[in-house]
């Protein structure tokens, strides 16, 4: 597929955005949407503010209840993605969980939980959307993933080793899915302002010992990232995959 078969962005091209009712996800989809893509958005959460500041832009969005843990719900969402559009061009897979806790009083539960959010939620959901990109032979597929991997912060542990499993998956997928004309990139941030839990008092410590590393010492906001993600999702990204592209204000420099 040449370039100058995108002439108008991503006008009425389908991107689904999980995680997409609060937060980054959100930022993701009015940055979509302000390129000309149909929205998707996938949450366990409401989402009708996200649909608003969609159609606010002008843009068209839709809203499927999914918790992309979960295969039969995963499944749905992409049936019903394809029942709407008929197609799905671009996933961006923003599910995650964030949660700070010294190593010995982690559980195993919240280890679980911390995977299964983070990262067995990105297979089944690329799983499900491949067979679609692979028919049409072409696809976007953005992962997010942390700085953590980089830095090595505390309390940390389980949510670093999630992340560093979305970097790996990232990799290995890029190199197998190339050939069907399928880019898949994957985006370390920083601790956004959405993602920082409140009134956290290791939170606070994290980022007192973060900020003054950075060279452009802000806090990041969804904004800094929907601006990356929406590059990736344009023709002109497509001959970068199986990167991980860092959004830190450059704590990390690897």
């Amino acid at each position: 597929m040449k370039i100058h078969e995108f002439e108008h962005g991503l006008q009425n091209r389908v991107a689904i955005v999980t995680g997409a009712a609060l937060g980054n996800g959100r930022a993701f989809c009015e940055r979509l949407a302000e390129e000309g893509a149909i929205i998707v958005i996938a949450d366990i959460e409401d989402a009708s503010e996200t649909v608003r500041l969609v159609e606010a832009v002008g843009g068209k969005a839709l809203y499927i209840k999914a918790d992309c843990t979960n295969p039969e719900e995963t499944q749905h969402l992409i049936e019903q993605t394809l029942q709407h559009f008929g197609t799905i061009d671009i996933l961006v897979h923003n599910v995650g969980m964030y949660e700070e806790e010294p190593f010995e009083l982690i559980r195993y539960d919240q280890w679980k939980k911390m995977i299964d959010i983070n990262l067995t939620s990105l297979f089944l959901t690329v799983q499900a959307v491949l067979p679609v990109m692979k028919k049409q032979s072409f696809g976007r597929i953005i992962t997010m993933s942390s700085n953590t991997v980089w830095l090595g912060t505390p309390y940390l542990s389980h949510y670093a080793a999630a992340k560093m499993g979305v970097i790996g998956f990232t990799r290995s997928l890029a190199a197998e899915i190339g050939i069907y004309g399928i880019t898949i990139n994957a985006i370390t941030v920083g601790l956004t302002a959405t993602q920082r839990p409140a009134n956290s008092t290791l939170s606070s410590s994290i980022l007192q010992h973060i900020l003054p590393q950075q060279a452009i010492q802000r806090a990041d906001e969804p904004e800094d990232i929907a601006n990356l993600v929406a590059f990736l999702a344009l023709p002109a990204s497509g001959i970068i995959t199986g990167q991980s592209i860092n959004v830190d204000g450059g704590a990390a420099r690897h």
